[in-house]
Parts: structure tokens; sequence; C-alpha cells
């Protein structure tokens, strides 16, 4: 009986260290994956930001209506953030192409609005909810080869 009740004690012990190892190795994955993922949203840290944008020459045109719509989600929004966001939002297109002949467009902001999100994607749906997912299969499908986000930080301002 006692060898048969240590066994039993023996395997509820290896049952509850596996079990205990399991959770572990469980939780630091998930605790990994969510530390390292895609960030949902797109905030500044910086005083400022830069996103570069690579389009392909022929969806020009779409990444600029879409861009349109942006414009006007920002300046018709109720939220403050919003419209800060629009007050210093700024988009260019170089002139020089980019990378593999891309069109090269510039957002650039300044200041940028603390806390704020600048995902595309969440300011059209605020504004388009029944349109946003065609705009936004229009907007990604301009792109030859995403977005680069740059966080900057003021080091001088020359004219002050």
């Amino acid at each position: 009986m006692t060898i048969i009740r240590d066994l039993r004690l023996v395997g509820s012990t290896v049952s509850g260290v596996l079990v205990g190892f399991l959770f572990t190795v469980m939780w630091s994955h998930s605790h990994y994956a969510t530390a390292y993922a895609a960030p949902a949203t797109r905030v500044f840290s910086g005083d400022a930001g830069l996103v570069l944008n690579f389009i392909k020459p022929d969806k020009a045109a779409d990444f600029e209506a879409t861009v349109s719509k942006l414009r006007d989600a920002l300046k018709t929004s109720t939220k403050p953030d919003r419209q800060d966001q629009a007050k210093s939002w700024k988009i260019f297109r170089a002139k020089e192409p980019g990378a593999d002949g891309s069109v090269l467009y510039v957002f650039m902001i300044d200041p940028a609005v603390k806390d704020a999100d600048y995902t595309v994607a969440s300011i059209l749906s605020e504004a388009y909810p029944d349109s946003v997912q065609e705009m936004y299969k229009q907007f990604a499908a301009a792109y030859a080869s995403g977005q680069n986000f740059v966080n900057l930080t003021l080091v001088a301002a020359l004219g002050e």
C-alpha cells in the first residue's frame, strides 16, 4: 500500500511540476509575442514624426484619393485630438523617385499630438464606418514596400 501511495504522491508532484512548467512556457511565449507584436496604433513618442510611404507609380492617384479622405476625416472630426492632428500633419510628394521607382510620399507631423493615434485605418473608420474596408484595400494596395515611421526629437530650432 505504501508503494502505491508513494507512486501517487510522486505522480501528483510530477503533474504539478509539469503543469507549472507548461504555464511558465505558455506565459513567457504570450508575453514575448505581446511585447514584440506590431503595434495596434501608431503613436509618435517624439516631438515630431515622419512617415515615409513608398507607393507604386500606377497607384499614386489611389493613394492621393485616400489622403484626401483622410484630410476630410481629420478636419470634420469632433475630437479635439483629430483636429490638432489636421493642423500639424502635412503630406509631401517627392520630386525624385523612391526606391525601385516608387513614388515617395512623406507625412510630416510637427508637432506630434501627444498620445494621438496616427493609424490611417482608424481615422478613416471613425469618419467612414460603412466604406472604410474598401478605402483601406485601395490604400494598402497602393504600397510598393510599406512605410517607415521616424520619431524625431528637437535638437535645435535655428530660426528662433
